[in-house]
């Protein structure tokens, strides 16, 4: 039985039985793994060869040549579906083959077309050549479908050689061999404005009080483990989509805390927000935090370094409010800002609505501009392509260091064992 054009391996996740559930108490299910690039081995069918063969019937003394042309080979295609946001799926499974082309036969037939196979991915994943470095495509929408790799071309039978002076060919060809890719299948998530800053300067928060997005929130740092996305309503018809990344520590594009791994998320962001706790319990400056954050962004990506960015200072209630008010105040001065500013308090709602109704038209005139100014839209995207290329070679920069320091320890290790060892020579 042939596979169906959008098979995908149906592998089940299985929950690990901890001690407490091993008695068949049913306990909590554990949610599914996020995973945002995956790499696989893709390749397409191989085209079928064609057919000799002669029309023998009785009473036709000179039947000709009617071998048929080989079936050609199934393609390999990537679609983006709504519901998917992770690549999970990958993880199990690394190699997909089309089927091959089926081979041609007499009577003039030809062969079966291989079945092509569909590699099922969330919105917002790119499909990256390792081989050559290369982007096959970028689906950003749902129901984008885009060949990767093209099935081969069928053989063609001896039908295919008659002519005026070969009336009984024996010539045929076989057919060419299918397409394979060595991907990286890279997701990212998509949303209009993007928050960024400190562990526990209070973004989840925030995207709980603006949305009906309910990411974990706890009074220890680096509660946000993975990209939250929530769908801001400002009014009927009226909406957008935040995206809240775990938080950034000074040191991070060396890998400190979480590592700057999930900034690549932010890629496709119109709009940055830089939230900052205002009354940090280590009663440390926010103007540092401030500082930190920025050169963090610049060190992973002076393009998204460029991106316009918003100060929202958090947590105002616990301040009065001329003191509040005078900190901010007072910071911007420090820091020479110019860009947009707001005080909110996200736990207690204060200023919320405001900063809502404000993202709201800023992002709507963004893409009425996109819409309708070409070389505004050719910036952005240029822009964007920037910033991934600037991600994607940061994030290779730093597993290849990490390697590198895996394999020093290991030598420095064998280094150890080689002094404990005694050599006797024995004559």
């Amino acid at each position: 039985m042939g596979r169906s054009p959008f098979w995908l391996p149906q592998r089940r996740w299985t929950r690990p039985v901890s001690d407490s559930h091993k008695d068949g108490a049913a306990g909590p299910a554990k949610p599914m793994k996020f995973l945002d690039q995956e790499k696989v081995f893709i390749k397409s069918g191989n085209g079928g060869p064609g057919c000799v063969s002669f029309r023998r019937e009785k009473y036709v003394e000179f039947g000709g040549p009617n071998g048929g042309d080989g079936g050609r080979g199934g393609d390999v295609v990537a679609e983006a579906v709504p519901g998917l946001n992770t690549l999970i799926d990958y993880r199990y499974q690394r190699k997909y083959r089309a089927e091959n082309g089926a081979n041609g036969q007499g009577r003039d037939m030809t062969g079966r077309k291989g079945e092509d196979i569909t590699l099922i991915v969330p919105v917002g994943t790119s499909v990256i050549d390792e081989d050559h470095d290369e982007i096959l495509c970028d689906l950003v929408a749902h129901g984008d479908r885009v060949k990767i790799a093209q099935g081969g071309f069928h053989g063609l039978g001896n039908t295919r050689f008659k002519s005026s002076v070969n009336r009984a060919p024996r010539q045929f060809t076989k057919g060419s061999a299918g397409e394979s890719r060595n991907l990286k299948l890279e997701m990212k998530v998509l949303a209009d404005v993007g928050l960024l800053g400190m562990p526990n300067a209070g973004k989840s928060t925030l995207i709980r009080a603006i949305s009906a997005a309910k990411p974990k929130v706890a009074d220890y740092p680096f509660t946000t483990l993975v990209p939250n996305l929530g769908v801001v309503k400002a009014d009927r018809h009226r909406s957008f989509v935040v995206a809240d990344i775990p938080g950034l520590i000074e040191g991070a594009a060396e890998g400190a805390g979480l590592g700057i791994r999930f900034l690549k998320h932010l890629a496709r962001t119109r709009l940055l927000l830089h939230v900052v706790d205002l009354a940090p319990m280590d009663e440390s400056d926010p103007a540092d935090h401030i500082d930190a954050i920025a050169d963090e962004l610049d060190r992973f990506s002076p393009a998204l370094a460029e991106q316009e960015r918003w100060l929202v200072f958090n947590k105002i209630d616990l301040l009065a409010d001329d003191e509040a008010q005078a900190k901010i105040d007072a910071i911007v001065e420090e820091l020479g800002w110019q860009g947009p500013v707001y005080g909110i308090s996200a736990a207690a709602g204060v200023g919320c609505e405001e900063l809502v109704y404000a993202l709201m038209n800023a992002i709507e005139d963004r893409r009425r501009l996109e819409q309708e100014d070409p070389e505004y839209a050719a910036a952005q995207q240029e822009l964007r392509h920037r910033l991934e290329e600037e991600a994607r070679e940061k994030v290779q920069e730093l597993k290849a260091e990490a390697r590198r320091a895996r394999d020093n320890d290991r030598d420095d290790d064998d280094d150890d064992d080689d002094h404990d060892v005694e050599i006797v020579y024995e004559q």
